[in-house]
């Protein structure tokens, strides 16, 4: 299984170079305009918008649709709930209790939408920022409420950690797969009872495996003397440039043309 949620993409590109708090900031900015957005045109220029960001960061395509597939179960159910359980508007089909009307249909595409830009906008973060840019953008932006007794150095640490170790657990997830597969382990039974049952020689292991990996990070951050945000001081100083105003000035252009269609009925 090829993981790419969380990973860096090393590569020279215009998204690469713009200042990490920008682009968490372009996030937030997207992530509102999509779930403000309740019409075609909104979800075309978010798709739209979204495109142009991975044409411009280089990143391929397949990598992006790659970090959806293990969001897939999460929208396939989330639309199944929509679709079956939205009993207003029109209604298109009908089977015992189950009724399928035009606003489930309608609720269960913005969704689908609106989830999977969300996936894809994030996976394009991680994508084009580095971990320790990722580090510093988030203490940058949490520091002022450090003085109201906030650990703006800690939470971005953790924020941090938790991402990278995204695909390696479920490299490990594979493994793990693999190896009880290998003893003669069967995970395609079928039934939720069952299901449950099979997957307890996964999930065993993987906790083990985890909390191992998270001893031997805090063995070598305390063997390095890290001491979390105590004299810490950093070799790059981010900066904001000019590209990062453009692109400030363009996500509040996208998100008042959100604003703007929004269908009032």
């Amino acid at each position: 299984m090829k993981v790419t949620i969380g990973q860096y993409y090393p590569v020279e590109s215009v998204i690469h170079k713009i200042d990490p708090r920008m682009k968490i900031l372009l996030l937030i900015i997207f992530i509102a305009g999509v779930f403000f957005s309740n019409n075609f045109l909104g979800y075309i220029v978010s798709a739209l918008f979204l495109g142009v960001s991975i044409k411009l960061s280089k990143v391929p395509f397949i990598f992006i649709f790659r970090g959806l597939r293990g969001f897939l179960f999460i929208i396939l159910f989330t639309v199944v709930i929509n679709m079956f359980f939205i009993d207003s508007g029109k209604v298109l089909f009908e089977f015992y209790f189950f009724k399928l009307t035009s606003d489930g249909v309608w609720f269960s595409v913005q969704m689908i939408c609106r989830l999977g830009f969300l996936t894809a906008a994030s996976s394009l973060l991680t994508f084009t920022t580095s971990p320790i840019q990722l580090t510093h953008a988030i203490e940058r932006i949490l520091k002022p409420f450090s003085r109201i007794g906030v650990p703006a150095h800690d939470i971005a640490m953790m924020m941090t950690i938790a991402i990278r170790f995204i695909p390696t657990l479920l490299e490990e997830v594979e493994k793990i797969r693999k190896a009880q597969m290998a003893r003669g382990a069967d995970f395609d039974v079928k039934g939720i009872k069952n299901k449950a049952k099979a997957f307890i020689p996964l999930l065993v292991p993987l906790f083990v495996s985890a909390f191992r990996r998270a001893d031997d990070l805090a063995m070598a951050m305390e063997a390095r003397c890290y001491r979390g945000d105590v004299n810490r001081t950093t070799m790059y100083k981010l900066k904001l440039e000019k590209l990062d105003y453009f692109v400030l000035l363009f996500g509040f252009l996208f998100l008042a043309f959100i604003f703007f269609t929004i269908d009032k009925r």
